[in-house]
């Protein structure tokens, strides 16, 4: 099951809105030999259960499946994965963990345990539920799982008091941020951030060019200019504004034309996106795992709302001082107890800097 998770983590960021699974045949009277492996393809499809069988091909029958989710039971774009494992004839299906889709929930299971097939569920649960907790999230509580990077100093500035930032962290630290680009299904930024920086929101690293995730920019009112390199850039990387309904029409058709697609999100009082109502467009729009990258106005909202999962903070080993820009706002938190509370769950060291990994500490998944 360990080497289906590895399989599994291949696709995340590449196969929303659908789950990343894997799945590993392994034939116990052959000497324990894996006779197929799969995982979830770009796009969401060929399913991992069905990338495995085509490779076990006849070795397939007899075989013990272990697959991170239960096998799909409905008929989709694709054939049922448990139906694909019962024209086989595997003897035996190991899943890590029940599918949430109302859709499958314990059919797939059901379908195999008719056929005569042997199935065990529950192996190693919850490191499948983690995997898939963007999937989870989107079917439960109609959201993406989101995570907040950061890079700031020891005391927690992201820049000078002049707006410089570049670079506060080094380049192994870069490069790890970049990996964390491609497992996303988008990276997201405030239109501050797009204004101040212009930036690419790329995976550059080597192999990894196809892994570019969806590009969002929080942006109520179209400022976005027409020459922004987001917008020059749409057609080659998908590129979505997240806007208001009160938008200039005419800046939304250029932006349309230019090959950016607009999400149009209810505003809350103050004529700003609602961020509660955001996270339920993206959801809705098919992703489940989202990158913040934006500036401190951003990420306060989304802290300020409880939506913040999981937090890559990049520590650089200096101090930029009170008058530098913090990497969040004011969250008008009066009792500790109103702090949302996360647990650091892994820490490294990035050359001369330091990367924390840690988890909202009520993530349910």
């Amino acid at each position: 099951m360990q080497a289906a998770f590895a399989l599994a983590r291949r696709g995340l960021g590449l196969v929303a809105p659908n789950p990343a699974v894997g799945c590993v045949l392994v034939r116990p009277d052959l000497d324990g030999r894996v006779v197929g492996r799969g995982w979830t393809q770009p796009g969401g499809r060929p399913h991992a259960e069905t990338e495995a069988l085509g490779r076990a091909g006849a070795l397939a029958e007899g075989a013990t499946a272990y697959v991170t989710l239960e096998p799909c039971s409905h008929q989709g774009e694709t054939g049922p994965c448990a139906e694909a494992l019962i024209q086989a004839r595997v003897a035996r299906v190991v899943i890590a963990m029940q599918d949430p889709d109302p859709r499958v929930s314990g059919r797939g299971i059901s379908k195999l345990e008719a056929a005569g097939i042997i199935v065990s569920v529950g192996l190693l649960e919850p490191a499948a539920r983690q995997i898939n907790s963007g999937f989870i999230y989107k079917i439960q509580f109609n959201r993406p799982v989101f995570s907040w990077k950061t890079a700031t100093s020891l005391d927690g500035k992201i820049a000078t008091a002049s707006g410089h930032s570049k670079w506060i962290t080094g380049p192994q630290a870069r490069r790890a941020g970049h990996l964390l680009r491609a497992g996303h299904d988008a990276i997201l930024i405030g239109i501050g951030t797009a204004l101040a920086d212009d930036p690419d929101l790329t995976c550059r690293l080597p192999g990894l060019d196809g892994a570019s995730p969806v590009r969002l920019v929080v942006d109520s009112q179209l400022r976005l200019p027409l020459t922004h390199k987001l917008v020059r850039t749409a057609v080659q990387q998908p590129t979505w504004v997240c806007t208001t309904a009160s938008a200039d029409p005419q800046k939304q058709a250029a932006l349309r034309d230019a090959g950016v697609t607009l999400l149009v999100v209810d505003a809350d009082g103050n004529g700003q996106l609602d961020t509660l109502k955001l996270a339920e467009t993206l959801a809705e729009n098919g992703l489940t795992r989202v990158l913040i990258e934006g500036g401190a106005r951003l990420s306060t909202s989304f802290l300020a709302h409880d939506l913040i999962d999981h937090i890559y903070w990049f520590r650089a080993p200096l101090v930029i001082g009170s008058d530098g820009l913090s990497a969040t706002h004011g969250l008008d938190i009066s009792q500790i107890d109103d702090i949302t509370a996360f647990t650091r769950r892994r820490s490294y060291d990035m050359g001369p800097d330091r990367l924390e990994v840690l988890n909202r500490n009520q993530f349910a998944t």
